[in-house]
């Protein structure tokens, strides 16, 4: 077939060269009083001109603080009102922010913090106990609370003037510093621009085609690029309330949709099989609901097409990762094609590439690159990394195996990437491989995912073990190895098989040939 580069059937659009918080807050003057975010749990709110208010007024209290543009802070809490608060004030200083996941170990967290370079450290109290451990081994010089206690300021303490937007360049400076394992190896961090994040919001939102009284519920995580974007993002840029929840629980999720008449709801792939067979359905009124979107990993066409018909409204797909902040592909308006991730955003050009590096055609199978201005800046110090996934012509290299259809939509099949994928987290087998490898009795070790229906996948370790000529006949058994790995990473990590073996099948270079693994 003839060779292509598909470009993006969605009309182009205009990207304004603004920050972020300009650009994310621009409906506060036109609806003042309307409600941007509900803790769903509590009630409290924020209107859109109280929201842009705390924001400028703790932009003004960091700063007197001494925090200065290109400066990093780090950022633990579940889903709450505050969390925009602190997100985008920091932003306003001229900071960067690094969002933590809060189910981090300590270790984990603590490595974060090292890589940013992180000043400081602002913290939901729910938060405090591993924040404060974490910080200890750090470069933050301070530790802030975001609820008042007795022994940490606290953020309303620090509340100042207000301050407009401290002067960057919003193409190059890095607002935010997520952390990815991109297509292999450990976590980096992936520098996104003020312009990184505009570009995508404006994609997104050309292609979602928002109403003028939505209502989403943001239980995806704000320090996960799908939730700080398309929730956090794309949401309020359109003038719709977020109601947040802390996390994901299926009674409270109906009870919050029938009570905010929710429009629209964004999820990954296990919370939408949920909602296929939960018996909970039919305890509540769901039908405000206009649509569902699923991302973070792949979802099946049939699935997509129980649960839409059990919800009663489409239930759609995007695709994206980090380093494409993070949407490349998306289902325009209502055109539910179950199975698919959708067309290319505007002003994005995708390819399908062979294992020979050749562009291929329509509906033929290769990996995935993409172009546009989403694509990040690269990994904070490691321009090695950098350059393995971003081309000398800005093409950036998914690692995910798709095709693309006569119409431009486009699907993935398969994953050229090691990454194991968890409930829509990232899981690199390499980092829970340098800590299985470190216990006394172990020699080699490697790490795959194995398929299951509620978390997509698993992470199960093969281990070898240290024989009598290595010095000694180990009597370790698979709980060991679990209990070994469990205090150093966040729960969605964990081990949950371990196989013995005798060897680790490698390439002549060295590199684990996971594929063997697989089939074994």
């Amino acid at each position: 077939m003839t060779s292509h580069i598909f470009a993006s059937p969605l009309p182009a659009v205009s990207i304004p060269e603004v920050s972020i918080t300009e650009f994310v807050l621009q409906q506060a003057s036109r609806v003042p009083d309307r409600d941007a975010i509900i803790d769903g749990p509590s009630g409290k709110a924020y209107t859109f001109e109280q929201l842009r208010s705390k924001i400028h007024q703790l932009a003004g209290g960091l700063q007197s603080m001494g925090l200065k543009p290109g400066d990093v802070v780090g950022l633990i809490a579940p889903n709450c009102p505050d969390y925009a608060v602190v997100f985008h004030a920091i932003a306003v200083c001229g900071g960067t922010v690094t969002t933590i996941n809060p189910a981090y170990a300590a270790e984990e967290i603590t490595k974060q913090l090292e890589n940013s370079n992180a000043c400081l450290l602002i913290s939901d109290i729910s938060c405090l106990p591993v924040a404060t451990e974490a910080s200890k081994g750090s470069p933050c010089k301070e530790l802030i609370c975001m609820q008042e206690q007795e022994k940490l300021r606290y953020i309303d303490q620090l509340m100042g003037e207000e301050i407009e937007q401290v002067s960057v360049d919003v193409r190059q400076h890095p607002v935010v510093l997520p952390y990815s394992s991109g297509t292999t190896g450990m976590p980096k961090g992936v520098m996104l621009s003020h312009f990184n994040l505009v570009a995508n919001i404006v994609q997104i939102n050309a292609a979602v085609q928002y109403d003028t009284d939505e209502a989403g519920l943001a239980v995806l995580p704000f320090f996960h690029i799908y939730g700080m974007q398309v929730l956090m993002g794309s949401l309020l840029t359109a003038g719709a309330t977020i109601v947040t929840m802390p996390r994901f629980d299926m009674e409270q999720t109906l009870q919050l949709i029938q009570k905010h008449r929710i429009t629209q709801y964004f999820a990954v792939p296990p919370i939408i099989l949920g909602l296929a067979k939960t018996p909970l359905l039919e305890k509540y009124d769901i039908s405000s609901l206009r649509k569902i979107f699923s991302g973070a990993a792949p979802l099946g066409g049939e699935l997509a097409e129980t649960a839409s018909q059990r919800v009663g409204c489409p239930v759609v797909q995007a695709y994206g990762m980090t380093e494409i902040s993070p949407v490349s592909h998306i289902t325009p308006g209502y055109d539910s094609r179950p199975g698919s991730s959708g067309v290319t955003v505007s002003n994005t050009l995708s390819r399908i590439v062979g294992e020979d590096g050749q562009d291929l055609g329509i509906d033929e199978e290769g990996e995935l690159w993409v172009k546009g201005p989403q694509v990040m800046l690269g990994y904070l110090n490691n321009e090695e990394a950098t350059r393995e996934t971003i081309d000398e012509n800005g093409w950036l290299r998914t690692g995910d195996v798709g095709r693309i259809d006569a119409d431009g939509y486009m699907s993935i099949v398969d994953r050229v990437k090691e990454l194991i994928k968890y409930k829509g987290f990232q899981v690199a087998p390499a980092e829970l491989e340098a800590i299985i490898v470190t216990h006394p009795d172990v020699t080699d070790v490697a790490v795959i995912g194995i398929p299951d229906e509620e978390a997509g996948e698993l992470p199960k370790a093969f281990v070898v073990l240290k024989s009598a000529a290595d010095g000694g006949e180990p009597q370790t058994s698979a709980d060991d190895i679990r209990n070994f790995v469990k205090p150093h990473v966040a729960t969605y990590k964990q081990i949950h098989e371990v196989e013995f073996i005798d060897s680790i099948p490698k390439s002549a270079s060295g590199k684990i040939l996971r594929r063997f693994l697989r089939n074994s």
